[in-house]
C-alpha cells in the first residue's frame, strides 16, 4: 500500500466542483456535502481494505532503518489516552545499516487539524521527500495533538525508504496514531458478564401483586388460533404475501397469515435465551427470583418481557423430581431476569441448584389479534376498514366552539367529531408533534357527554402510559368521577397506577389488587378507557355491539392494523364514530419478523388510510377534506429554530410556531450556544462505535464524555437562575442504543462532578421511550461512527439512526434547547442527517470536528498540494 494507492483512493469521486460522473449534474452546496462524505466513507474502506491486505509488510522496519516512538508502538500502533487538550508524541526514524538511504515522509489526517507534525528545528512540515539519512543517523520529528473536544482520533504516518544507489527500491514503514481524548478521570467500567448476582443494587420492588377474581362472564369465546403447518415456512409465506395484494377480500386471510409469521419470529427469538443456569433470590423481594443470562444474544432481553417460562431442576432427586414448574419473566434488565413463581415452587427452592429454563411465547395478544381480523369480517366493517364515504352523513349540523380560542384546525376537528360527519368512515385527526392532539380529543369528548345524554364512549391507546395520560385529561376536563372509568389488564403492575386514577378504576382498594368488574357494571359509566388489547376483554365480555356511540384511539400510529382493530370488531356499529389520533409520520409499532414488516404488518391502520384512502388524502387546491380528516397546524412547543427542519421534512412546511415565548426562550441566552439566541446545536465527534465482550449492543464512549460536559453545563446554568433540583421533563437524554443508554446512565452516577447532583429526574433511554413526551432539553448521541482503521471488520452503516420516524422523534421532543452529538463523517451520508448538519452549519449552530472543505481552505495549517485522506 504506497502512498500513491493512498492518493487514488483519496482522489476519487466529486471534486469540489459540486460534478458528479462529469458536468451534466451540478449539485447543490447541500448535497455536494452529502455527497463528499459518501466518497470519503467509501476511500476510508478501500484505505482500510489495503492496509488489512499488505499489514505485514507495511509494519516491519526496512534497509535496517528503524522507526521508534515514545509511546512504543504495538505492531502498527501508537496508541494513548490524554485528559488533556494537547500531547506531543515524538518519533525517530534511524539507520542501523551501513548503507545510505533517502527518507521520504508523508502524514495523512484523518480527522481535519487535529494533528501538526514538526521537525527537530520546530518548523511545520506536512511532506518531506528524499531526505538523506546516512549510517548511524537519525531524524526526529514531534507529532502535535491539539484539540477541545473528546473523541477518537487517527493519523497514518507513512516512511518511505528509498535505497541511495537504487532509486528503484523503494519500501514503506507505517505507524497510526491513535489518540483517545477524555475530558474526565471519573470513566468506571461498566460490569462485564461475569458480574455477580449479589453485588446487582436492589431496586425497590414491590411484593408481586395477586390478581383478583374475574367477575366478567365469557361470552364471545377466544380460540387458539395454532399456527397451521404451512405458515411454519417463512420464505413460503413471503411468496403467498406476494401474490396476496391487501383488499377487503384478502383482509382476513392476510393479516392472519402476517400474525403467524410475526409469531414464528418472535418464538424463534424466545427460544434462542434457553439454557442451563442457577437462580439466586432477590434481595429486597421474597417473591421474585434472578436468571443470570449466560453468553452473548443478537436480540434484546426485553423480547421475554412479560412471557412464560418452564422450570425443571436438572439432577435434583427428591421434592423436584420430575416436576415442571411454570414462572413468568416480571422484569429484564441488560444481563438479568428477573422471574415471579408461585408459592409452592419459592418454598422449595435453593439456592445454587441448576435448571433447564425453556421460554415459550405468552400467545394471549396475538389470539386477542385474530379474533378481531375474524370479527372485522364477519361484522362486515368494509366502510370502516377501507372507507369510500358514500353513506357519510353530508348535512351534519355543526356547533360553534368558543374554547379552543382562535385555532381553526382544532376548531374543526371538534365540530365534525361530535356532528359524527364522517360515519361509518374513521374521523383522522392528524396530529404532528406539540399541536394539541390530546386537547382536541379531551375537548370532543367533553363536547359529546354536554350535547348527547345517551352517548357511550370508549377511549383507548397502544399503552397504558397513553392511555393514562389521556384519561388524567379527561379527568380535569370537569367530567365527574360517576361518569368515568379507567380499566386495566389484571397483569398490569398496581404500582404503576397514578395516584388520581386509582379511585375511578378496576382497583380493590381493601386487598390493592385488580378484578375485572361484570359487564353490568362496565356499561354504567358514559366514557371507558383502555388499552386497545384489553378492549379485547369487552369483545369477550359481551359488551352489546352497538352500546358504544364513540370509539376514539389515541395514538394509532403506534399500533399496528390488528391492534387497532382490536376495539372496533365485536364492539362497532354503523351508528357509531369511530375517530383516530395520532402521527403517522413518528414511530409506529416494533415487528420483528422481516417478512410481517415488508408486507405491512407494522403500518398502522391511521397510516394505512392516509396513505391508500382518497377521503383523507391532500389535495393539491383544497387540502384536506375536514369532514373525514382534520391536520393540526399549530405547534405550541418548539423554538423555530428546533420545529424547522422536521417540519420541513415531514409536514410540507406547514406546521406554525406558536409556542409560548417565555418557555421556548428559556435557553435563549445560554453562553453555551455557538450561535447566540439560536437554541440548537450539532456537536461533531471523531467517535468509534465499541461493543462489550457481554452485549452486541453499540456504544461510543466519546459521546458520552461529551454528553457529561453539556449536562454539567445545563445543571450549573440552572443554579445560576435558582433551580435547587432539576424538576422531571427539564432534560432528557436520547440514544438509539440499549449499551449507550447504560455507559450514560452509569457516568451520571460516576463522574465526580455529576455524582453530586441530583439527576433522578434526568431521563436517558431510547427513541421509543421518548415518543410522546416533551422536555425543555434534550440531548441526542446518535452513537455510530467509524470503524477504526485498523479494524479487521470495516462495514460502514449508521444503524438504527437511518429511520426518518426515529429521527422526527428524536428531533421533536424539545421545547428550548436541543442538542445532538454524533460524528458528522457518517451522519452526512444519509440525506435527512446531512439536512440537520447543514443547517446547523449554515446558521453558526455547528461546534465540533472540522468537517467542510470550506473550512479546510480557510485553515493555516492545510496544504493544499499536500496529499491528505479527508
Amino acid at each position: 500500500m504506497s502512498p500513491a494507492a493512498v492518493h487514488s483512493v483519496q482522489n476519487a469521486g466529486p471534486g469540489k466542483s459540486g460534478y458528479l460522473n462529469g458536468p451534466q449534474k451540478k449539485f447543490s452546496e447541500e448535497e455536494q456535502m452529502a455527497q463528499q462524505a459518501r466518497q470519503k466513507i467509501q476511500a476510508r474502506l478501500k484505505m482500510a481494505k489495503l492496509f488489512q491486505q499488505y499489514r505485514a509488510q507495511l509494519i516491519s522496519n526496512k534497509h535496517d532503518v528503524t522507526v521508534t516512538s515514545h509511546p512504543p508502538s504495538k505492531e502498527e500502533k501508537i496508541c494513548l489516552t490524554v485528559y488533556e487538550n494537547k500531547k506531543v508524541v515524538p518519533l525517530t526514524v534511524k539507520n542501523c545499516g551501513v548503507k545510505t538511504v533517502t527518507l521520504t515522509f508523508w502524514a495523512f489526517d484523518l480527522v481535519k487539524n487535529i494533528f501538526t507534525v514538526r521537525d527537530c528545528h520546530g518548523d511545520l512540515i506536512q511532506t518531506m521527500k528524499q531526505l538523506p539519512l546516512g549510517p548511524g543517523e537519525s531524524y526526529k520529528i514531534k507529532v502535535h495533538f491539539d484539540s477541545e473536544h473528546a473523541g477518537f482520533y487517527e493519523q497514518l504516518l507513512v516512511f518511505q525508504i528509498e535505497s541511495y544507489q537504487q532509486s528503484s527500491d523503494k519500501l514503506e514503514i507505517m505507524r497510526i496514531l491513535e489518540v483517545i481524548h477524555r475530558t474526565s478521570f471519573s470513566e468506571e467500567p461498566l460490569p462485564t458478564a461475569t458480574t455477580s448476582v449479589s453485588n446487582l443494587q436492589t431496586m425497590n420492588w414491590t411484593p408481586a401483586e395477586g390478581v383478583g377474581l374475574t367477575w366478567l362472564k365469557l361470552v364471545v369465546p377466544l380460540k387458539g388460533y395454532p399456527m397451521p403447518d404451512n405458515m411454519k415456512d417463512p420464505k413460503k409465506a413471503d411468496m403467498d404475501l406476494e401474490k396476496m395484494p391487501l383488499n377487503w377480500g384478502t383482509y382476513c386471510r392476510r393479516f392472519q397469515m402476517l400474525l403467524h409469521v410475526e409469531e414464528l419470529q418472535l418464538k424463534t427469538d424466545i427460544e434462542k435465551f434457553n439454557q442451563n443456569a442457577k437462580m439466586f433470590r432477590h434481595k429486597s423481594n421474597a417473591f421474585l427470583l434472578i436468571l443470570q443470562l449466560a453468553g452473548v444474544f443478537k436480540n434484546s432481553p426485553m423480547r421475554l418481557l412479560g412471557n412464560n417460562v418452564l422450570v425443571t431442576a436438572l439432577n435434583q432427586p427428591g421434592v423436584f423430581e420430575n416436576k415442571i414448574y411454570n414462572g413468568w419473566v416480571h422484569h429484564v434488565d441488560a444481563e438479568h431476569v428477573y422471574l415471579q413463581f408461585s408459592e409452592e415452587f419459592l418454598n422449595c427452592f435453593k439456592e445454587g441448584t441448576r435448571y433447564r429454563f425453556n421460554f415459550y411465547l405468552g400467545r394471549m395478544p396475538l389470539r386477542i389479534q385474530h379474533r378481531a381480523v375474524q370479527l372485522a369480517y364477519t361484522s362486515r366493517l368494509k366502510e370502516v376498514l377501507f372507507p369510500t364515504g358514500r353513506f357519510s352523513s353530508h348535512h351534519s349540523h355543526l356547533h360553534r366552539l368558543v374554547e379552543l380560542g382562535d385555532n381553526p384546525e382544532q376548531q374543526k376537528a371538534v365540530q365534525h367529531i361530535v356532528a359524527a360527519s364522517a360515519k361509518p368512515a374513521p374521523y383522522l385527526v392528524f396530529g404532528p408533534p406539540g399541536t394539541g392532539k390530546t386537547v382536541t380529543l379531551v375537548e370532543a369528548i367533553k363536547r359529546i357527554v354536554e350535547t348527547q345524554p345517551s352517548c357511550n364512549i370508549l377511549v383507548c391507546a397502544p399503552s397504558n402510559s397513553a392511555t393514562d395520560h389521556l384519561f388524567e385529561k379527561i379527568l380535569e376536563g370537569k367530567i365527574g368521577e360517576h361518569e368515568v372509568y379507567r380499566l386495566f389488564a389484571l397483569s398490569c403492575p398496581v404500582r404503576n397506577i397514578p395516584q388520581n386514577i386509582k379511585s375511578c378504576c378496576n382497583l380493590n382498594r381493601k386487598t390493592n389488587t385488580l378484578m375485572m368488574p361484570p359487564k353490568e357494571e362496565l356499561m354504567k359509566y358514559k366514557i371507558m378507557a383502555t388499552t386497545l388489547l384489553t378492549a379485547g376483554r369487552l369483545v369477550t365480555g359481551g359488551i352489546p355491539v352497538d352500546h358504544y356511540t364513540y370509539i376514539f384511539v389515541d395514538e394509532a400510529g403506534q399500533a399496528t392494523e390488528t391492534e387497532c382493530i382490536v376495539p372496533i370488531a365485536g364492539l362497532l356499529k354503523q351508528k357509531c364514530q369511530l375517530v383516530l389520533a395520532g402521527d403517522p409520520k413518528q414511530l409506529g409499532a416494533i415487528i420483528t419478523s422481516r417478512v410481517a414488516e415488508k408486507h405491512g404488518l407494522g403500518v398502522s391502520l391511521l397510516e394505512r388510510l392516509m396513505n391508500d384512502i382518497n377521503l383523507y388524502r391532500s389535495h393539491e387546491t383544497h387540502g384536506f377534506n375536514n369532514r373525514f380528516v382534520t391536520k393540526l397546524l399549530r405547534n405550541y412547543r418548539s423554538h423555530p429554530a428546533i420545529l424547522k427542519i422536521p417540519n420541513e421534512l415531514f409536514y410540507n412546511g406547514e406546521l406554525q410556531p406558536y409556542a409560548h415565548k417565555e418557555k421556548c426562550n428559556s435557553y435563549r441566552k445560554w453562553e453555551h450556544l455557538p450561535k447566540k439566541g439560536f437554541p440548537l446545536i450539532f456537536h461533531g465527534v471523531a467517535g468509534t462505535n465499541e461493543r462489550d465482550a457481554s452485549s452486541p449492543s453499540v456504544y461510543n464512549m466519546a459521546e458520552v464524555e461529551v454528553l457529561k460536559e453539556y449536562l454539567k453545563t445545563l445543571v450549573d446554568h440552572l443554579k445560576r437562575k435558582g433551580v435547587t433540583k432539576i424538576q422531571p421533563r427539564e432534560i432528557g437524554i436520547i440514544a438509539p442504543y440499549r449499551k449507550q443508554v447504560e455507559k450514560i446512565q452509569k457516568a451520571l452516577k460516576t463522574d465526580k462532578d455529576l455524582m453530586k447532583i441530583n439527576l433522578e429526574n434526568v431521563l436517558v433511554g431510547s427513541v421509543e421511550q421518548f415518543q410522546g413526551k416533551e422536555f425543555n432539553v434534550i440531548l441526542v448521541s446518535t452513537v455510530r461512527s467509524n470503524p477504526k482503521l485498523t479494524a479487521h471488520k470495516q462495514r460502514f452503516t449508521i444503524g438504527f439512526v437511518d429511520n426518518e420516524k426515529r429521527f422526527n422523534v428524536a428531533m421533536t421532543r424539545a421545547r428550548a434547547l436541543l442538542i445532538v452529538v454524533g460524528d458528522p463523517r457518517v451522519l452526512k451520508t444519509d440525506q435527512i442527517w446531512n439536512k440537520l448538519i447543514y443547517y446547523c452549519f449554515q446558521q453558526g449552530a455547528y461546534r465540533g470536528i472540522i468537517v467542510s472543505d470550506a473550512e479546510e481552505e480557510e485553515s493555516p495549517l492545510t496544504d493544499a498540494h499536500s496529499p491528505s485522506l479527508w
